[in-house]
Order: structure tokens, then sequence, then C-alpha cells
């Protein structure tokens, strides 16, 4: 990225936050220019300026880093994708089915066949979101389980994630395992199922094997220490305008979790996320192989996959690979990455060499600056 075209993408910006759009927003690029990053705006509406350094809850950019440390324990023989998850999770083994997702719980069918590592990394264990009807018994089962299925707060789960499996298990599927895309409970799934895998908690894994190689010592399951002093407050909409969802002396990321959220747990920085994608840009950097990023960054899914309701949702016609969103159109740019539901999103462009982040806190997501910037990456990125 030239200077120029860093500097269409922070007048954007700082138009927005003009404007009283957009509290602050971090940008961030990586390309063989090299690395710039950028703040703009306030913590907050009555917040301090937003540091470029600073710490935000990335939500569910967390699912491409645990699909990552999946395929490295994968190379390592640990486990094979193809393996049935029954290896490290028999609580759920013999699985049941609901007949309707509006149907009460107790109508089921038999699975009719095992879940697989894969299904959890392409998000097809058939257990989720259902949008498309008014009641799913079955998803209230999982509220008042406490299992999560709400917003991304560490407070929201209680449960130890031997607890967390046990509950699960206690609960038929929504679908046949394999059969469609459905956001977003198999990855939690996938956490418990890697630590046991490891015979390791989530958490120190995860730093061992990826965070801490990688040089990501702002990222965690909580904030570090040392980076107390930068974490950011997160907003949501309220009936007079923003509300406080989690501040910064009180937040809900300060202590370590009882459940290591596996699809939407950590916080992190500009910086280091930046890291992580030049990792997957750079060819694994011997943390990752070749193989293993062109699996991860390809679709998976069927064509009726793609078109289903949960997709049609979250997806927006493109595709999913392991932990990340595929662009499938060909007249724009190559891209593949994730967003989190408290405002913050990651692509890379393999075809231009350039990893993006930008990081806001809201919820949901203030959605036309996020869109514009991306918008104007695509043309800057068309253009070049």
């Amino acid at each position: 990225m030239t200077p120029d075209q860093q500097l269409v993408l922070s007048k954007a910006m700082a138009g927005f936050v003009a404007s009283g759009a957009l509290p602050g927003a971090v940008m961030a690029i990586s390309s063989t220019a090299g690395d710039w990053v950028e703040a703009v705006g306030r913590t907050g509406p009555d917040g301090g300026p937003l540091r470029p350094d600073a710490v935000v809850r990335i939500s569910s950019m967390t699912k491409p880093i645990t699909a990552a440390l999946t395929h490295q324990l994968a190379a390592d023989g640990v486990l094979a994708l193809t393996d049935p998850i029954t290896r490290w999770l028999p609580e759920l083994a013999d699985r049941r089915v609901v007949r309707r997702l509006d149907g009460p719980v107790d109508d089921t069918v038999p699975a009719e066949q095992e879940i697989t590592v894969e299904d959890l990394l392409t998000m097809r264990l058939g257990f989720g979101f259902a949008f498309e009807v008014d009641s799913c018994p079955v998803a209230e089962l999982a509220v008042a389980r406490g299992l999560g299925m709400g917003p991304p707060l560490p407070s929201g789960v209680r449960h130890t994630p031997d607890e967390w499996i046990e509950q699960f298990a206690t609960l038929p599927l929504m679908e046949q395992p394999g059969r469609h895309w459905r956001y977003e409970l198999a990855y939690p799934v996938l956490g418990v199922l890697l630590a046991r895998a490891a015979a390791m908690p989530l958490p120190r894994l995860m730093a061992e094997r990826l965070l801490q190689p990688l040089g990501m010592t702002d990222t965690g399951f909580a904030v570090p220490e040392h980076a107390r002093d930068r974490l950011i407050p997160c907003f949501m909409s309220g009936d007079d305008g923003p509300v406080l969802f989690d501040g910064t002396d009180d937040s809900d990321w300060l202590a370590p979790p009882v459940f290591p959220h596996a699809a939407g747990g950590l916080v992190s920085t500009a910086t280091d996320y930046l890291r992580f994608g030049r990792l997957l840009l750079d060819g694994g950097a011997g943390l990752l192989t070749e193989e293993a990023i062109a699996e991860l960054s390809t679709d998976q899914l069927t064509e009726e996959q793609r078109n289903g309701p949960s997709a049609a949702i979250f997806l927006d016609g493109e595709g999913w690979g392991h932990g990340v969103q595929v662009r499938l159109d060909p007249g724009l740019p190559r891209r593949y990455g994730w967003g989190g539901g408290l405002g913050t999103t990651w692509y890379n462009f393999p075809d231009h060499g350039v990893t993006a982040v930008l990081l806001t806190q809201h919820l949901p997501p203030l959605a036309e600056p996020i869109l514009h910037f991306w918008r104007t990456l695509d043309e800057l990125l068309g253009a070049a």
C-alpha cells in the first residue's frame, strides 16, 4: 500500500468520525511495502484519543486462529480432520436429531453419520443459530443451559469445558451432521476437543503453539497485565444513543474465563492480528504447512450449503473455508478472512500480498463505516 492509498483510507474513516457515525477506528495494513497502523477518533463518545495499539475484543476473529491451531495438531499427527469427534468427546456419541427446528426437543431421529473434526471447522456440526424459524425449542434450551448462545461475554458461560460438553450432550442436534452450514456452536465444541487432544488447556495450547511464536503478546483469552491500560470500552446501541456494553476497569475480559471460548473469546490488537494474517500469506513460517493454508482458505461448501438460511445471513453468497469466509466473486480482488460481532474485521488479499485489519468496538457492528472501508480497499487494490 502506498502512502496515497493509506491517506484515502484514513480520510474515509475520519469522515465517519467527524459525522458522528463512528467514535473511532484502528486501521492496519501489511504489504510488501511494510506495515501501516493508524488510529482515528476516540475510544467512545466521551473517551480520549484512540491509540493504534488499543486492545479490543475480537470476538469471532478468534475462529481463524482456532482453525489454524487445529491444522497444527493435524500436521503433528495428534488428530486428523476426518477423525470422528467422539475419539475425544465420547459424551457426544449416539447423537439424535430433532425432526423439525421448531418442533419438540424429544421428537428426534438418530444421526445418520458421525461428526468429524472437519465438520467443526466448516461449521457443519448441525447446531447453531436458527433465525429461519420464529421459535426453536432446542436453541432455547441451549440458552437455558448456559451454552453461550448470545452476546459474546466470557461471563455468559460459567461451565468448565468438561461441564460445557456434558451440557451440550444433553441436547439433540438441529439437523443431520455434515448437511448444512450453521453458525456457530461448532467452534466451542472444537475448542474443547483441541484441549483434550493435546492434553493441555486451550489458552496455554494456543499461546505456546501460535501466539508466542508469532510475537502476539497482546492477544489472549484475558487482557494481559501489561496491556490493561490499552483496553478500550465497547458500546452497544441504546434507545438514546450508545450505551456501555463492556468497560475497562471492570471488563469481563480482565480475568481468565471459566470457559475459554474458541469461537469468540480473544482480545487482541491490530499489530498482533497483522502477524497472524502475514503467517497465512507467507506460507506458514514453519508454523503451518502451505497445504494447510490452502485448505483453510479454500471454500469447502456446496452451493446448497452456501445458500442455506444461516449462510444467507452470515456469508451473503460467499464461501467458507476453515474458520474464514472466502470471496467467490471473480470480479473483485480475491480475499478470505472474517469479522467479529463487536465490530472487528480482517481479510487477506493473497494476490496482492496484503493483510488488513479494521478494529472498532460496538455491538452490533457499525455496518456503514465498516463496509465503506472494505469497499474502498477493494477499489484501491483493484486499481493497482
